[in-house]
């Protein structure tokens, strides 16, 4: 069966053995995974042994498709090989190449031998489009890796920790996990299920395996219940209160209660503890504002104070718009805007202070990593825009009009008391404490921001 050729290969600052040592480690291939594309990880089995095998769910078109791979090869330091057991592709045969170039620089080369599905007349009409994908797809995964392996680098000669992390599954932890996998830490997700492999807990109704916490040298506590899952009536409102507020409170006191408590407890929060705070600058010093989500942020971290009187450092990371096809406010967007019926809502004057999945977990491990940062940290780009100029920038990025506004009524008609407080206040909010302590961004600005992150 002819087959093409994709090939891409770049330098990496590290020695060949990291290098081949962060494709073994769990969360390898979730960090690898472009946002953009329809892939989901259902199975993997990390160390590539020959044998081994993962198993992606993806979709062509409406269908879901499963995407079966088994590693063949292996030698170590020098390359592994996979290839398609079952799939999109008509052939699917994929080696990564790795080589040092010097003690501290080595070289990844991906060379994927492939055929599209549907033969010849496959190849005719969609051999561009398939190898633009590839194109951007391992683009994506080397600079992803290139980022991720710089992250870790300051500190690749402390020990490995031991980090339990609550909201495990949800967007934040998910990538959370991997990377601080591919760092070399162990992770333990804190988890309401007994049937799944971690602590188990359950606040509500007073329940957690205190044994399994043991030995842990850090809590993320990123469990609550989701701000704009539904619309806001006083059920609702309550329901998202008592999730943060009684989740932190218990969990704030049983970290306590250990003979070995964690060293940090690093607890999200949300920029909505400044409230509508207009075009002024804010940052952590700043008060908080009036209103449900000013009041819900104060109380959520005040809950943490068990566990600072225990003399655990805690970090309270006030979240900002988190940016990812993947879920949250963006993956909302795309649909209307794709379909070229976005446009500014109310004013448009109104500043977002964004901030994307890579930098909030890279910000989270910035916080784990520094034992400076104690209290509230801010977890936004330095770049703030305008509704108006995140309108019109998305738009650009994904070459569609952005002429249909919503006014501010049509948008408190739609969502009640949820619109004024997520889409019409404004919070111009600044990362001063990150700044401070040298945290680099990956995406500083919007628009370069968004192309990497949607593949364009």
């Amino acid at each position: 069966m002819p087959s093409q050729v994709f090939q891409l290969r770049s330098e990496i600052p590290a020695p060949v053995e990291v290098v081949f040592r962060w494709h073994q480690l769990p969360g390898a291939l979730e960090r690898l995974t472009p946002p953009w594309e329809s892939l989901t990880v259902q199975s993997y089995e990390p160390g590539l042994a020959p044998g081994s095998q993962a198993k992606l769910i993806t979709k062509i078109g409406p269908f879901r498709v499963t995407w079966v791979a088994e590693h063949r090869e292996l030698i170590e330091n020098r390359l592994f090989r996979d290839v398609q057991l079952s799939g999109p592709f008509a052939h699917w045969d994929h080696e990564h190449r790795f080589g040092a170039i010097d003690a501290t620089h080595s070289y990844l080369e991906d060379h994927v031998e492939y055929s599209p599905p549907g033969g010849s007349l496959g190849r005719m009409l969609g051999g561009s489009f398939v190898t633009g994908k590839l194109e951007r797809m391992f683009r994506y995964r080397h600079a992803t890796m290139l980022a991720d392996l710089a992250a870790h680098q300051p500190y690749r000669e402390n020990r490995s920790m031991k980090i339990a992390i609550t909201g495990a599954s949800g967007l934040v932890g998910k990538q959370l996990s991997a990377f601080l996998s591919t760092g070399g830490h162990d992770v333990v997700p804190v988890t309401r299920s007994r049937d799944k492999q971690g602590v188990y807990w359950n606040y509500k109704k007073g329940e957690i395996d205190a044994a399994s916490l043991a030995g842990v040298d850090a809590v993320v506590h990123l469990a609550g219940e989701g701000i704009a899952d539904s619309r806001w009536n006083e059920k609702q409102k309550a329901k998202i209160r008592d999730s943060r507020v009684d989740g932190t409170t218990f969990l704030s006191n049983k970290l306590a209660a250990l003979a070995n408590p964690p060293k940090s407890l690093i607890c999200a929060s949300a920029i909505g503890y400044y409230g509508d705070s207009g075009d002024q600058p804010v940052d952590e010093t700043s008060l908080a504002g009036e209103g449900f989500l000013p009041d819900v942020c104060r109380a959520w971290e005040l809950s943490c104070a068990p566990a600072a009187s225990a003399g655990i450092r805690v970090a309270n990371v006030r979240l900002g718009v988190v940016l990812s096809p993947q879920g949250g406010a963006l993956a909302k967007m795309l649909l209307p805007f794709k379909l070229g019926v976005g446009g500014v809502i109310g004013s448009g004057k109104q500043f977002w202070s964004w901030i994307t999945l890579d930098d909030v977990i890279g910000a989270i491990h910035h916080c784990l990593m520094n034992d400076e940062l104690v209290g509230p940290v801010n977890l936004t780009a330095p770049n703030p825009a305008t509704n108006r100029e995140f309108t019109k920038t998305l738009g650009r990025v994904l070459q569609r009009p952005t002429i249909f506004p919503m006014p501010g009524f049509a948008a408190r008609l739609a969502l009640g008391e949820m619109a004024d407080d997520l889409l019409l206040a404004s919070a111009r909010v600044t990362p001063a404490r990150l700044l401070e302590t040298n945290y680099t961004f990956r995406d500083p600005e919007l628009e370069p921001a968004l192309r990497r992150i949607l593949g364009r």
